[in-house]
């Protein structure tokens, strides 16, 4: 290891994405969290049909990693996460091809106050790792409430229509995995699994870091 990287380790420890521990330069995630990890990772649906999986359980350290990914400007984290999501993406959907991987797209306004789409961030790191192109697909024209604050059907209907296709010819009978961070009731990753289904894909399946 040179110096310079001696010195950037001292300042800028390697850490684990969701306790925030001091782990080894090699390591993703530290001891501790791993044995906390779920024996079962959920395998379910989205709203309309659409099958998801998601790795982890929005609880514990693995809800306060996911907090200070999203609200708390350390998009870096998402690069360790978004590797972690792979095993279960290889097992749950080992026995298909995609031909791209996208995200849930943010409204302009809110990326604007964010700075970043923490979605986008998992999907192009599970792209890279999988060696899979990752593509933006759909865009998001309607600055509705945000999710979390509703109940019911008032979260279905907050998100109706809210998305649209870029371009159909990029999606035009392709098998699509879509990535989010947190699937709830489903409704947000369903509906734009059911847009891209709607445009003109073949396939299109879900991945969430986490299940709420």
């Amino acid at each position: 290891m040179s110096i310079a990287d001696k010195i950037k380790n001292f300042f800028f420890p390697n850490r684990c994405p969701f306790c925030n521990k001091v782990i080894e330069e090699k390591e993703i995630v530290c001891k501790d969290c791993i044995s906390k990890f779920p024996i079962n990772y959920f395998d379910g649906f989205a709203i309309g049909g659409f099958r998801c999986i998601s790795p982890f359980y929005y609880e514990d350290d693995f809800r306060k990693g996911i907090l200070n990914f999203k609200f708390y400007d350390k998009k870096y984290l998402g690069k360790s996460m978004g590797i972690l999501m792979v095993d279960t993406i290889k097992k749950s959907y080992g026995d298909l091809h995609f031909d791209i991987i996208t995200a849930v797209p943010l409204h302009n306004k809110r990326l604007k106050e964010r700075g970043y789409n923490q979605s986008e961030i998992l999907a192009r790191t599970i792209a890279e790792e999988l060696n899979i192109p990752y593509t933006e697909t759909l865009f998001k024209h309607k600055n509705n409430k945000v999710q979390h604050t509703l109940k019911g059907k008032d979260r279905m209907n907050n998100v109706k229509n809210a998305y649209k296709v870029i371009d159909k010819s990029l999606i035009k009978d392709k098998n699509i995995l879509i990535v989010d961070d947190i699937i709830t009731t489903g409704c947000t990753i369903g509906e734009c699994a059911k847009t891209l289904f709607k445009g003109g894909c073949n396939t299109v399946c879900c991945c969430t870091l986490c299940k709420a």
